[in-house]
C-alpha cells in the first residue's frame, strides 16, 4: 500500500458542507499519515457500495463531531463549539495529536492576526522549517474581523503547499502573500491563527 501524498497542482477531495472545512483539514491529515486510512477513504472495503466522497463527508462528521464535542479526540475534556460556527482550533489540535499527525507529535495554537510583518515573517519561517511529511498544520484564515476559512499547510518545495478545502486543490503559498496578508485563498486573505507541530 503506497503513502497517499500531495503536491502543488493535485487534485483532492472537496469538503462537504460550508462549515467542513478544519473538518476536510484534518481527515486529508489523517490520510496522509495514515496510509490504509487513505486507502480506504480511496477505495474502500470490499464489497462497500460507498463511494469515496461519500466516505469522505462521513469521516468530516465523524471529526466535526470529536472537535466540537465537550469529550474530544482522546478523550480530552475540551470546551464545546457550535458546528455552525466551524471547528475551533483547540479541538483541531486535539484532533490532528489524535491519529492525523505522525505518532508522538505535538502541536500548538498560536494566534498570529495582530502580528506585524517581520513577526509573520517569523512566523511563516517557522512553520515552512517545521512541517514534514507526516506533520502537516492548519492555517486559519479570515478577514480583518474574523477568522472565516482553514486550510492545511504541508511541505512544500520552496514555499508552504496548502491543501485548499474548498476547492480539493493543492496551492503554493509563498511568504510574500503570508506577511502582506493577501493569501487569497477562498476568498480570505488574513492569517488569524497557526495549529502546528511543535
Amino acid at each position: 500500500m503506497s503513502p497517499f501524498r500531495l503536491g502543488v497542482g493535485d487534485a483532492a477531495p472537496v469538503q462537504q458542507s460550508a462549515t467542513t472545512c478544519g473538518s476536510a483539514c484534518l481527515t486529508v491529515a489523517r490520510m496522509l499519515a495514515n496510509p490504509s486510512f487513505a486507502d480506504w477513504i480511496v477505495h474502500g472495503d470490499l464489497g462497500q457500495t460507498s463511494t469515496a466522497n461519500e466516505r469522505f463527508a462521513a469521516y468530516e462528521q465523524v471529526v466535526a463531531g470529536r472537535t466540537n464535542g465537550v469529550i474530544g479526540p482522546g478523550g480530552r475534556l475540551q470546551p464545546p463549539w457550535p458546528r455552525a460556527l466551524g471547528t475551533p482550533p483547540w479541538g483541531a489540535r486535539h484532533e490532528i495529536e489524535f491519529g492525523a499527525s505522525r505518532p508522538g507529535t505535538r502541536y500548538a495554537v498560536g494566534w498570529v492576526r495582530l502580528s506585524g510583518i517581520p513577526a509573520l515573517g517569523q512566523a511563516y519561517d517557522d512553520l515552512h522549517r517545521r512541517l514534514d511529511e507526516g506533520r502537516p498544520a492548519l492555517l486559519y484564515i479570515g478577514n480583518a474581523w474574523l477568522p472565516r476559512h482553514v486550510v492545511l499547510a504541508m511541505p512544500g518545495a520552496t514555499c508552504i503547499d496548502v491543501y485548499e478545502p474548498s476547492t480539493g486543490r493543492v496551492v503554493g503559498l509563498p511568504r510574500q502573500t503570508f506577511v502582506t496578508r493577501r493569501v487569497a485563498l477562498a476568498g480570505w486573505d488574513v492569517p488569524w491563527c497557526i495549529v502546528g507541530p511543535r
